[in-house]
């Protein structure tokens, strides 16, 4: 595994996935039953701006450092306000010299009683996750494979809680493995809620999985199209070269209020992270005739 995030840190995806992530969080905590949030790929935690390599690649700039600059309508402000009060909290200084990646972006939202479970493959980023959090009884690290941990994960015991899918897409196959993982993931744990994120770079490929995944959920496992929301963004033509120009989620059993959040966020990202022409966003619950082509 080559992937490092800390040169992607903050940007355009991350605001959209942590973003979510925040309200998922929130959602969770307005009943006092403790939950778990299982984090996959869990990365180092948080990200150091100010390092040799958010330096040589400030995606954040582009990111998380335009919303800090905005004036935030009352609508996105909403749906922002969890994933941007976790920002500011680790800048207190002003300026934003820090930017909490999912398992940051937890601890700072987990109660006392919740807990959350952080799988790292990498051996120094595993380490790295591993003394951040030593010292929070809340917290547990392994340095293990998240897929194949799934499968002795779930259910948690509180049996309320989150699990992220946040695969680095280095591997050619990684679609295959993602729907192996996720699909063995649901059956265990049905009701549970999935986020699971994904970069729309080879499109066919994309649409491939969401088809796939969403047609197994509504057919073969039953799931309410009410209880299967996709949320997109892209910030220029998805099929401009270069750098990543979109990447999403796909939630499984999403809290209620998530999509009345995200319809008043998401044309307001589009139009304040664009990056050039083409930019835009999706939200929606079900597969579309544009998915099932692709299979």
């Amino acid at each position: 595994m080559n992937y490092r995030h800390a040169f992607h840190a903050g940007n355009f995806a991350d605001v959209l996935k942590h973003a979510v992530i925040a309200l998922c969080l929130e959602h969770l905590k307005q009943k006092p039953k403790p939950f778990r949030v299982i984090d996959t790929h869990a990365g180092v935690g948080a990200y150091d701006l100010t390092s040799e390599a958010a330096k040589r690649s400030p995606e954040w700039r582009d990111g998380v450092g335009r919303l800090l600059d905005a004036a935030i309508p009352a609508g996105p402000a909403a749906a922002l306000a969890p994933y941007l009060g976790a920002v500011r909290a680790m800048n207190e200084g002003g300026g934003l010299t820090h930017y909490p990646g999912s398992p940051e972006l937890a601890a700072r939202l987990l109660r006392e009683a919740d807990r959350a479970h952080l799988c790292e493959l990498h051996e120094a980023d595993a380490k790295t996750l591993d003394a951040r959090y030593a010292l929070d009884a809340r917290i547990k690290v392994e340095r293990r494979d998240g897929y194949k941990a799934l499968a002795a994960l779930l259910p948690p015991r509180e049996r309320r809680g989150l699990v992220l899918i946040d695969p680095p897409f280095e591997a050619k196959d990684e679609f295959a493995a993602l729907a192996r993982a996720l699909m063995g993931a649901v059956e265990r744990w049905p009701t549970g809620m999935f986020a699971v994120w994904r970069p729309l770079k080879d499109l066919w490929a994309a649409q491939r999985f969401d088809a796939g995944l969403g047609l197994w959920l509504l057919e073969d496992r039953g799931v309410a199209p009410e209880n299967l929301l996709r949320a997109d963004l892209w910030v220029r033509d998805l099929e401009a070269e270069g750098r990543l120009a979109g990447a999403g989620l796909i939630v499984i059993n999403p809290p209620h209020t998530l999509e009345g959040r995200l319809l008043a966020l998401l044309p307001w990202l589009a139009q304040t992270l664009a990056q050039g022409p083409g930019a835009g966003w999706r939200l929606d619950g079900a597969v579309t005739e544009a998915d099932l082509q692709a299979l």
